[in-house]
């Protein structure tokens, strides 16, 4: 299985994605992380600053869910997306990416994109880690397990 690299495209979501960053940061001075953004709305969590937070929260995530809804009335299509693996491997693979957002103390976006930009050690750490961890498991089920 190949992915095509599609460098303009990468490039106007990368810019989307730094756009929705700033923008976040300069209204709410909050970071993009959508693990927190995400769990922060789950019955029982505490929100940092009251129930003012709910508002922008939910917006934030129901603009990533209204985006391909927007690709879809521009061009008459879905985003073309393929996940070759079964219901079960999905299930394991976001128990473990709900446990390592939880050790981590974040997901790649906050780290990766709102982190390493403020330059912070913990989230440039973060990102390392997530980077070689992804290496290390695309060789394995690419080259050993032959995935």
């Amino acid at each position: 299985m190949t992915t095509e690299f599609t460098p303009y495209l990468a490039a106007l979501g990368g810019t989307l994605i730094g756009v929705s960053a700033v923008v976040l940061m300069a209204l709410f001075g909050r970071i993009a992380g959508i693990s927190g953004i995400a769990a922060s709305l789950l019955p029982g969590a505490a929100l940092q600053s009251g129930d003012g937070e709910r508002g922008w929260r939910i917006a934030f995530l129901a603009g990533m869910i209204a985006a391909p809804m927007g690709l879809l009335a521009l061009t008459g299509e879905m985003p073309q997306i393929a996940v070759p693996a079964s219901s079960l491997a999905l299930l394991g693979g976001g128990v473990l990416v709900g446990i390592g957002v939880t050790l981590g103390s974040g997901c790649t976006s906050g780290h990766g994109v709102c982190g390493m930009a403020r330059l912070s050690m913990r989230s440039i750490t973060a990102t390392l880690t997530f980077m070689a961890t992804t290496a290390a498991t695309v060789f394995v089920t690419r080259h050993l397990i032959g995935g």
